[in-house]
């Protein structure tokens, strides 16, 4: 389910994967709980661990992943990569890499997009908002 099939008055419900703490809340912290007025409001589901990702993945609630690509012992891109290839509906996914020169490790996990460490809110932001904005309708 993603913002353009949730219902408007529903929250959308991302996901935030690291083993550190900071880390989920640095990214909880940037986007807020309305990263933009065309979008429903966020309600975020804090992971620490990847059994737990792997399990909310699969009830199908998530509409979107940020995966800390630098969390251990299972790092977010290959928690990622394991996630497309084996959901049948993968939502968007967002990989957080070590630097900028990652990107190309997140392309291989076949995440959506990825932002890089040191978290930049604007960019974060902006990356989750592509993402969720339901898409334009064609005529």
């Amino acid at each position: 389910m993603t913002a353009s099939t949730s219902r408007p008055d529903q929250p959308l419900k991302v996901l935030v994967y690291s083993d550190d703490v900071d880390v989920r809340k640095q990214v909880i912290l940037a986007l807020g709980r309305r990263p933009h007025p065309d979008l429903p409001e966020v309600e975020y589901v804090e992971v620490a661990t990847e059994p737990v990702v792997i399990e909310n993945m699969d009830a199908g609630h998530i509409d979107l992943a940020i995966l800390d690509g630098e969390a251990v012992p299972a790092g977010g891109m290959g928690i990622a990569k394991q996630l497309k290839d084996e959901l049948r509906h993968c939502p968007p996914i967002v990989v957080l890499t070590g630097r900028p020169q990652d990107a190309w490790l997140a392309t291989w996990s076949r995440a959506e997009a990825s932002v890089p460490h040191p978290i930049d809110p604007v960019e974060l932001a902006r990356t989750v908002v592509g993402l969720l904005r339901p898409a334009p309708a064609h005529l």
